[in-house]
């Protein structure tokens, strides 16, 4: 604020009279004085001043979460749209490298220490338990969520959810009384031509891994002899089965529980689809109940992000996923079972093995080879 002095002048009139009386004289004099007087007067002047604020803007830019690369050996299809809820909600940079797990099994064998990888998650026991020594130890807190048949023996894998060989058979030409009881019921030449199975598949040479540990390597072969004896179609996967049963160009296929479900559900087939699901009440390794496990690399370069992954895997969110979309069996308590077509988990005769047992998949290969069901 400044202030500014201004002289004004004004001009004030004063009268003065000045009475002379002259005691002496008769005549009386008036004098009129007019004087000029100059008056200084202060004014305060206040000038405003134009003030600019200027106020800097920040724009916040959300702080990467980190990367995370995950090997999976579940088909996109089935595990996309899980793995992208994850990245969502974590903010976490994520990336998939699919394939089998076998395939994924062989890749992570010959990169080694120098591989990329963060997570393994894998479609069978088996696949994961041939790169065993490139895991690490979970957390106590994931494997106590998770029921000791469906875990590591090694704390070094854990299942994220269960899946079930099932026969899936044809409803119109196989009827209760014709019901195989064991796999090797299949031998019987009344099958003959009347079945599918998909020797390339991992979840088809995991059961056989369970076939060997039971039965010995002797029987193993001689079942997958008889099968091909029985002229057994073969097809490239388990979906393919399950349709060809639906449409009686088998009778008989051997493939997961799920499948089924993408046609009498997911496509509101129902009734109209014509084939339906057996599980084998006996026991033996045609009542496998498998999990798709999941481990964290040694080498990860991320690990508390491949932890958190896995600890998502197996949260509520999660494993309803699997139950609802997947139609897969969820491992941990408080999940709701699937739908009422679906056979609970509990009612399942499940084969008495460690899943930890199942990790020489190779071994099932090459048996399958040197019977003729596999290319060499």
């Amino acid at each position: 604020m400044n202030k500014i002095y201004r002289t004004s002048k004004y001009m004030l009139f004063a009268t003065v009279f000045s009475i002379l009386l002259i005691s002496c004289s008769s005549d009386t004099e008036t004098v009129e004085v007019v004087k000029e007087v100059e008056v200084v007067k202060e004014v305060e002047v206040v000038k405003e001043v134009e003030v600019v604020k200027e106020v800097e803007v920040v724009k916040e830019v959300a702080k990467s979460k980190g990367d995370l690369v995950i090997y999976s050996g579940r088909k996109e299809s089935l595990v996309g749209p899980i793995i992208d809820q994850f990245k969502s909600i974590s903010g976490i940079n994520v990336e998939v490298k699919y394939g089998t797990s076998t395939e994924i099994a062989a890749q992570l064998m010959l990169e080694g220490s120098k591989s990329p990888a963060d997570v393994f998650y894998a479609q069978d026991p088996g696949a994961v338990g041939s790169v065993i020594d490139m895991l690490q130890q979970l957390s106590p807190e994931s494997l106590e969520k998770i029921p000791v048949w469906a875990k590591s023996d090694k704390g070094k894998w854990i299942g994220v959810s269960g899946r079930a060989r099932v026969l899936v058979y044809n409803t119109d030409n196989v009827k209760a009384s014709d019901m195989p009881k064991t796999l090797n019921d299949l031998c019987d030449p009344k099958w003959k031509g009347r079945m599918g199975w998909a020797p390339t598949n991992s979840s088809f040479q995991t059961m056989v891994t369970a076939m060997r540990n039971i039965w010995g390597e002797d029987k193993t072969m001689e079942w997958v002899k008889c099968m091909m004896a029985n002229d057994v179609k073969v097809y490239p996967k388990n979906t393919p089965q399950v349709e060809a049963a639906g449409k009686a160009e088998i009778d008989i296929g051997l493939v997961n529980h799920y499948y089924l479900y993408k046609f009498i559900l997911d496509a509101g087939e129902g009734d109209k689809f014509k084939a339906r699901n057996l599980h084998l009440d006996s026991g033996g390794p045609g009542s496998l109940v498998m999990v798709s496990p999941i481990g964290i690399m040694s080498t990860a370069k991320n690990k508390d992000n491949a932890q958190q992954f896995v600890d998502f895997m197996i949260s509520k969110v999660a494993q309803n996923y699997f139950v609802n979309s997947t139609r897969e069996y969820a491992l941990i308590d408080g999940v709701k079972s699937g739908h009422p077509l679906i056979t609970p988990l509990s009612d399942i005769t499940k084969v008495n093995i460690s899943l930890s047992d199942l990790a020489d998949i190779q071994g099932s290969a090459k048996l399958l080879q040197e019977a003729g069901a596999l290319p060499k």
